[in-house]
């Protein structure tokens, strides 16, 4: 369960409003306004131009492999993405309405020297983003991001000549060789899946999910699919990230329709979330805990998982023998950590997996056929096995920055503050209290600082949370 309220400590000071977020990974900002301040075509094309030149700068063959999630902006986006690159001379592969996870898939298998993702992920309707891949379909490192903003920012663009302008060729083959590359697993058992006879509700947020979840249900042996806004035509029926206050209307589907579990995804598919056959809510943080548990079962091997999310991964690893280890948040954080621990699993507690043996990306598809392996050989309801794991709560909490904030040094006082405790200063600040710990880090995507805190119940890590609040309104104060 988690509670997030949102704690305004301006002091009189105007808070921040920023729209346009431009991160190591990509652009993120609302559409419509001024250039400069939200995500404007000036603005895409200008990002659009900029990844591009890197990409011409990196690699001998200038091809790039783009795919969007269906909101309504983006066929837009989509529009000034493509010309832009034709515009710089680049081959464009357009994967159409896609997910996050096909894209990355798709950038080796058509050896590109990247990829863009036009999708704001989990933000509402009026949000959009290019996230930037490599040229291995993973999300640019932090020198290369750095790279491409500093291109952009002094507008460093040739464009090319008349007769060397970008080609386009649309692709629609990739739902198909997503499907076929995740039934190739050797851990996804369609078999026992078929055998099982699960009757599953899935709610895709009128995204792409809707495209490519029902055949992949459909491909896995599952016959009564209940759907549940599953047209592409990026109207968010609720809020689309997928957490449990925007997922009752799926609960109440499952218990009607008397289904063996809900599923959840987000508009561009990289994260899951499960819900209970009684409606309740298997819990977000613990998909990846759940599929961990099945891949472990199988493969020895380390997990990963990123610093705010739920201790039970570390539980449940170190219960198989093996080792856990966390990084900093971040899908490309994760990555790296998974690749130096040689991690078999991995990914981070909003419900985004990563499974090496398909790709170093998160992926609710490969997630959906893992756990439905998973709870098939279980044999017994989802919540029964919800109900094995280690049972922990989170309390998700945030502060509004101010302009005047000095974030470094505030997080240095906490931790001169309880440096008697374990702590990490890999990101922000966390530190443990036996099982229970609490995360400080401020907000890659919005101008908040963001207070985790975990706990084996709810009251606790509430406690824990505002015991944290209080130290640094006092630590603000005194300053």
């Amino acid at each position: 369960m988690f509670s997030a309220p949102l704690i305004f400590l301006n002091f009189g000071q105007k808070i921040f409003n920023l729209t346009l977020i431009k991160s190591i990974s990509g652009i993120r900002g609302t559409i419509g306004g001024k250039a400069g301040d939200g995500l404007t075509p000036i603005d895409v094309v200008k990002f659009t131009a900029a990844f591009g030149s890197w990409v011409i700068s990196k690699a001998e063959h200038k091809r790039i492999v783009i795919g969007r999630d269906a909101r309504i902006s983006g066929e837009m986006v989509n529009n000034l993405v493509i010309g832009t690159l034709q515009g710089l001379g680049i081959e464009v592969i357009d994967l159409g309405l896609s997910t996050t996870p096909t894209v990355e898939i798709a950038v080796p298998l058509e050896q590109a020297a990247g990829g863009i993702i036009l999708t704001a992920s989990h933000n509402p309707k009026q949000w959009n983003a290019l996230k930037l891949l490599n040229a291995k379909g993973e999300f640019i490192s932090d020198t290369d991001g750095k790279e491409v903003l500093e291109i952009a920012e002094n507008s460093d663009f040739s464009f090319a000549e008349v007769d060397e302008l970008g080609q386009v060729r649309k692709d629609d083959t990739y739902i198909q060789k997503h499907i076929d590359a995740i039934l190739a697993l050797p851990l996804v058992d369609v078999e026992a899946i078929k055998k099982a006879n699960f009757k599953v509700a899935i709610d895709c947020v009128n995204s792409t999910g809707g495209i490519f979840l029902p055949p992949l249900l459909k491909a896995l042996g599952i016959e009564t699919v209940y759907e549940l806004y599953c047209e592409p035509n990026g109207q968010f029926p609720h809020n689309p990230e997928p957490l449990p206050e925007n997922l009752t209307e799926i609960a109440k589907v499952v218990q009607q329709k008397n289904a063996d579990l809900g599923i959840v995804v987000d508009p561009d598919v990289d994260r899951l979330a499960l819900v209970n056959e009684d409606g309740s809510m298997f819990g977000e943080e613990y998909t990846l805990v759940a599929v961990a548990d099945y891949v472990l079962k199988n493969t020895p091997g380390n997990t990963v998982s990123n610093l705010s999310s739920t201790r039970a991964l570390r539980d449940v690893t170190e219960k198989a023998g093996q080792q856990y280890n966390a990084a900093a948040v971040g899908e490309v954080n994760v990555v790296n950590q998974m690749k130096a621990t040689n991690a078999i699993i991995g990914g981070e507690g909003n419900g985004g997996i990563i499974y090496p043996e398909s790709h170093y990306g998160r992926d609710a598809l490969v997630g959906i056929a893992l756990f439905l392996s998973h709870l098939a050989k279980f044999g017994k309801p989802i919540s029964v096995l919800r109900a094995s794991y280690p049972s922990y709560h989170i309390s998700k909490n945030k502060i509004t920055l101010t302009p005047d904030m000095d974030i470094d040094a505030l997080l240095k006082k906490v931790e001169e503050k309880y440096q008697k405790q374990p702590y990490s200063t890999i990101d922000g600040l966390k530190i443990e209290f036996d099982k229970e710990w609490v995360h400080l880090r401020r907000s890659n995507t919005e101008p908040i600082i963001r207070i985790y805190s975990e706990a084996e119940n709810e009251t606790t890590a509430e406690n824990l949370a505002q015991k944290i609040i209080s130290d640094i309104k006092e630590i603000l104060q005194i300053s």
